[in-house]
């Protein structure tokens, strides 16, 4: 759950406009919970007073320092929680910061009124200061709930159709295509042909084009950034099996790239997916790679690389061997049969069983991490086989976008339950125009053999994922 404190001296307009629609759906199924909290609470002064002239002089009253922060410290109780504070002067917002404000469990809005709060308890409590335009409201909070609805729509389960968000404007760098509705004909002007047709590919061309016309007319910006992605697929293309993991990562929307330099039919690349926290990068020579390397975000948690010069660079900084792999992806546009037909998509009531097995013998993964489980199912991202209505297994996608995680227990092994639970996942990233791939640890013979039976092609290289070693644990 997500939990948002809002500090406001309105907290019954915070309230009413968050708590229906989508989001008061969210909070009811306890996907998100809203605290709308009044600063005059908190003031000390009888009268309920929270604001004073300014020093200095200047038009306006200035909210205080006390009353600000001692609502703070009531909602966190001290600790170290992401605060916004909603003003003009600061960061413009940007869906991909609320992609990131989306990992954190909490988040604290401040919401000013007058002619703001005084500095000294602004440069106690915020962590960041976000602004939604050039222009001045009377107070932060319809900046806050706008910024809010942002966030919680990219929370999994809010929108109950998990390729919602990814459908919307601003998605890689997009501006969504225009939409119809019936009647087919209104006053003159008629629905265009191709969406009557039936044909989904030609609809789903029709659709990129129009996103493409509209981006380069109104967002030449945003263009030039899509278009830079493009040309970069373009060239990791000539080699597909072993670059199939970045530029699915492009191609899905995940990947900002941080580094590119072009030589001939080289490319040093560096990729970062900001949500899965993991950079991708690839060199030529030791030279590129020692500067991507000093290029890493401070945050990234995981590092994947095909070239051995790369992996000893990054091992003797912060980064120790996870495993190596073999890339496999599946390049055909066929779907699979799939021959168990009991699989189904998982939910939170069987969060139990995966993690009792996650992470055991045939299911790729670290030690198991119920807080990541919990993620990739809210996310849709997991299904599950069942045999009479107990579940034998499972299977899902990574948050970077690979096919794993699978694992069928012993005792319903040799029945063609994995070969059905992979083939159920690939059919789900094909319809969504996605080519499947994963990693296979080079030691695990039976899945790499399940792979190449079901048509999955290996790359050349070989691959390491490096993990951050945490100062904790250095």
């Amino acid at each position: 759950m997500t939990k948002f404190h809002i500090l406001t001296l309105f907290p019954e307009m915070i309230r009413q406009g968050l708590s229906s629609s989508i989001l008061g759906r969210a909070a009811q199924k306890g996907l998100l919970s809203l605290n709308a909290v009044d600063i005059r609470d908190y003031t000390l002064d009888k009268h309920g007073k929270v604001d004073d002239y300014i020093f200095g002089g200047g038009a306006g009253m200035l909210m205080q320092a006390q009353p600000v922060y001692d609502a703070h410290r009531a909602v966190t109780g001290g600790r170290a929680v992401r605060t916004i504070y909603m003003t003009p002067q600061g960061r413009p917002f940007t869906q991909r910061m609320a992609e990131d404000f989306a990992e954190e469990e909490e988040l604290v809005f401040l919401c000013g009124h007058y002619e703001g709060i005084d500095e000294r308890v602004l440069e106690r409590v915020v962590t960041d200061q976000v602004s939604i335009g050039d222009y001045v409201l009377t107070g932060g909070e319809l900046a806050a709930m706008v910024v809010i609805d942002v966030i919680a729509r990219l929370i999994p389960g809010v929108l109950g159709n998990d390729e919602s968000a990814g459908e919307e404007s601003f998605f890689n760098d997009l501006l969504e295509y225009p939409q119809y509705s019936r009647p087919e004909e209104w006053q003159g002007s008629r629905v265009p042909e191709v969406l009557l047709s039936g044909n989904h590919r030609q609809i789903a061309a029709w659709r990129l084009e129009q996103s493409r016309q509209r981006t380069a007319a109104r967002r030449p910006d945003l263009y030039a950034k899509y278009r830079q992605k493009q040309e970069l697929i373009g060239r990791l293309s000539g080699q597909k099996r072993n670059n199939i993991h970045m530029m699915e990562s492009l191609a899905r929307g995940r990947a900002d790239i941080l580094y590119t330099d072009f030589r001939g039919r080289d490319t040093a690349v560096l990729l970062y997916d900001r949500k899965a926290r993991i950079c991708m990068m690839d060199a030529p020579d030791q030279e590129s790679g020692e500067r991507m390397a000093e290029m890493l975000p401070e945050d990234t948690n995981m590092v994947l690389v095909s070239r051995p010069f790369l992996r000893d660079i990054l091992t003797k900084r912060q980064y120790t061997v996870f495993g190596e792999f073999f890339q496999m992806l599946y390049t055909r546009k066929e779907t699979l049969p799939v021959r168990h037909k009991e699989i189904r998509q998982l939910s939170l009531d069987d969060l139990p069983y995966v993690c009792k097995w996650y992470g055991a013998d045939g299911a790729d993964g670290p030690d198991v991490d119920d807080g990541y489980v919990r993620e990739r199912i809210l996310a849709k991202a997991m299904y599950g086989a069942f045999l009479d209505g107990r579940q034998v297994g499972f299977v899902g996608m990574h948050d970077e976008g690979s096919l794993g995680m699978l694992f069928v227990e012993e005792a319903y092994r040799g029945r063609g339950i994995a070969s059905s639970l992979e083939a159920f996942a690939v059919n789900r990233m094909l319809e969504r125009g996605w080519v499947p791939y994963g990693h296979v640890s080079v030691e695990n013979t039976a899945s790499r053999n399940l792979q190449e039976k079901l048509g999955f092609y290996k790359a050349e290289k070989s691959f390491w994922w490096l993990e951050k070693i945490l100062a904790n644990n250095a």
